[in-house]
């Protein structure tokens, strides 16, 4: 074991400046992948929170929408007791559909009042200008298209409010983010793992003939390959440890101290889940280290 541990140390010292590169590139690009973990679970977090929430809204037309009301809507003319009963009927019935609820014009004026008391806006609408409307609440948020297409046929409905179309450019926009983060990372874990295999054949290369010896007079593989897998580790224990307190540091400055205090209605990815990440970006650092050394030394084995 003394000879294994002078080994390795010897290999650190020759190939110092290599080492270091190596352990940059690790601790950069296995950061960029822990980050990448943390916004996926972060997209999932945010994503699973607002579609619970979804609502679907058909507002139904009133006569004080005009001549050119839109929708299905008659011109100068309200939604009408049969239309509005047709459509209650038509959401209860639908599988798809959770629950339905039912805001009459008074409860939307008085919630009209309440947004807007205290500005010009106030005086702006009667309650007879506002729109009675359905809210829908689905069974499967991502299930909504069905639903909608079958609000916007139905006679007596104005507008089909689905905040889908608002929130699903949002997360498209954070999974091209998230997709965007994993790439890189994925590069940079490859220039990683070819750095450490090019680092250790350089290493065995250049002690070819004491390798050959070794193998000559009866050394096992694992005698052989023991320093070279040791100084692999070095590189990737120490990479990998860099990037964990990287990402720690940045969950506590930039989750902890700043987005939980600044935006509470959010939930933010918890130190649980966060020491998962950490477990998984040490695992993916070791295996790094461990396959490129395998394979780099594979030919000095069999000398």
């Amino acid at each position: 074991m003394r000879h294994t541990l002078r080994e390795t140390w010897s290999g650190l010292r020759r190939n110092l400046s290599m080492t270091v590169a190596v352990i940059v590139t690790m601790w950069v690009s296995l950061t960029l992948f822990g980050t990448g973990l943390m916004t996926t679970q972060q997209v999932d977090l945010v994503k699973g929170k607002w579609y619970d929430k979804i609502e679907i809204s058909a507002f139904l037309c009133v006569k004080d929408l005009g001549q050119y009301p839109g929708g299905t809507c008659t011109a100068n003319q309200d939604t009408t007791d049969a239309q509005r009963a047709a459509i209650q009927k038509a959401l209860q019935d639908n599988p798809e559909v959770q629950k339905v609820y039912y805001e009459t014009k008074a409860e939307a004026y008085q919630q009209f009042q309440q947004t807007y008391k205290n500005t010009p806006i106030l005086n702006t609408l009667t309650e007879s200008q506002m729109q009675d409307s359905f809210r829908i609440k689905l069974v499967d948020p991502n299930s909504y298209e069905g639903v909608v297409q079958e609000l916007k046929a139905m006679p007596g409905v104005q507008a089909v409010q689905d905040l889908h179309t608002v929130l699903d450019p949002l997360f498209k926009a954070l999974n091209a983010v998230k997709w965007a983060a994993n790439g890189m990372s994925a590069l940079l874990l490859l220039a990683a793992a070819l750095q450490i295999g090019n680092t250790i054949r350089m290493a065995a290369f250049s002690r070819r003939r004491e390798l050959g010896i070794m193998r000559m007079v009866g050394a096992s593989n694992t005698y052989i390959l023991l320093p070279f897998l040791l100084e692999s580790l070095v590189a990737g224990v120490l990479g990998s440890a860099l990037a964990a307190a990287t990402i720690a540091l940045g969950k506590y400055l930039i989750v902890d101290r700043n987005a939980e205090l600044t935006i509470r209605t959010l939930r933010w990815i918890d130190w649980s889940q966060t020491g998962l990440i950490l477990g998984a970006v040490g695992g993916v650092g070791i295996l790094l280290s461990v396959l490129p050394t395998l394979i780099a030394t594979r030919k000095y084995l069999r000398v």
